[in-house]
């Protein structure tokens, strides 16, 4: 599975912005897609995911109530969206896809497949 990760950019604190991961030439189904970020200086840490379902989402608690994760699997796509944004939220933004167990979809060595990752900049 080959992942690309889109709409990184620069935005001001309380601005918004909205991240896609896409396959190319595989499909989604049937795996947990989840984002993480990872700042300088910083491992890389758990943000959103999404059951292959599409029922299922969960959050880390820093992001919970200001970001949305959503996918549509006919155009094998998931979307992060980021509102009321923080300085702190600046990092590069990878989407990984994977199969693992309820406990681990936190854990980013459960996913097998990343993209090359999207860096958002937000300014105080």
């Amino acid at each position: 599975v080959q992942l690309q990760a889109s709409g990184g950019g620069f935005v001001q604190a309380g601005g918004s912005l909205r991240l896609s991961c896409a396959t190319s030439g595989s499909t989604f189904r049937g795996y947990t897609v989840g984002w993480f970020r990872q700042a300088p200086g910083k491992e890389r840490e758990f943000v959103a995911g999404i059951m292959w379902n599409s029922r299922i989402t969960f959050y880390a608690d820093l992001v919970k109530g200001r970001f949305t994760i959503s996918r549509d699997n006919a155009k094998n796509t998931v979307s992060l969206q980021m509102d009321n944004m923080k300085p702190e939220d600046m990092a590069v933004y990878y989407c990984a896809a994977g199969t693992m167990i309820t406990s681990e979809r936190r854990n980013r060595h459960a996913y097998k497949y990343w993209g090359q990752g999207t860096l958002v900049t937000v300014s105080s």
